[in-house]
């Protein structure tokens, strides 16, 4: 059984991706290419071609596995992105990567720092996880000044992490733990706000 639900802060939520959201997120991956490409995994050799359905598919699998969880992001009920869970595990290890995109028509609204805030929550409160991690490439100044927003350690740098338009890129890795967390991410966000 599929554990994620809706959550939900003011007007921007999450809800589990599904086969009804294949004509939005199609239609706005093809619409922000220029917007989006730059950040996106690629296959080394192969063309990347844009494919809801393909992605939408991916996520189910993984969420009834357990090993990952696709949500896309809502401001006032319209999709607006889309923000995957990776690489959970329990036990011993106890943590997730999360990753994420917006369209470029919902950027600078502070609607992605909520939906990850949003994310880390229910992670560690309602999942149980001990971490959570973002990588993020150090050119990406708008992934950036999310993690910022929230407040998460810098750990370090993967080199040659993830292939990404066209070669193998460093990724800076960032972290909380539940230890670290200390309340609800959304007071931290809301914080860093008023400072």
């Amino acid at each position: 059984m599929n554990p994620i639900r809706p959550i939900a802060h003011g007007s921007v939520a999450l809800r589990p991706v599904g086969r009804r959201d294949y004509w939005r997120l199609q239609h706005l991956l093809t619409l922000d290419r220029d917007w989006l490409e730059p950040w996106e995994a690629t296959t080394p050799g192969l063309r990347t071609v844009v494919n809801a359905g393909w992605m939408i598919s991916s996520l189910k699998s993984q969420a009834r596995r357990g090993t990952g969880y696709g949500f896309v992001i809502l401001k006032n009920g319209e999709v607006v992105g889309q923000l995957n869970v990776a690489n959970v595990q329990h036990g011993s290890v106890s943590s997730a990567t999360i990753g994420y995109w917006i369209a470029q028509s919902a950027a600078g609204q502070n609607i992605t720092p909520t939906a990850v805030a949003l994310a880390i929550d229910y992670l560690m409160d309602d999942l149980g996880l001990h971490r959570v991690e973002i990588d993020i490439r150090p050119e990406n100044a708008a992934s950036l000044r999310v993690v910022e927003k929230l407040g998460l350690r810098l750990e370090g740098i993967k080199e040659r992490f993830i292939h990404i338009d066209g070669g193998w890129r460093d990724h800076k890795v960032f972290a909380i733990t539940a230890e670290e967390k200390n309340g609800s991410m959304l007071t931290r966000l809301a914080n860093t706000r008023s400072e």
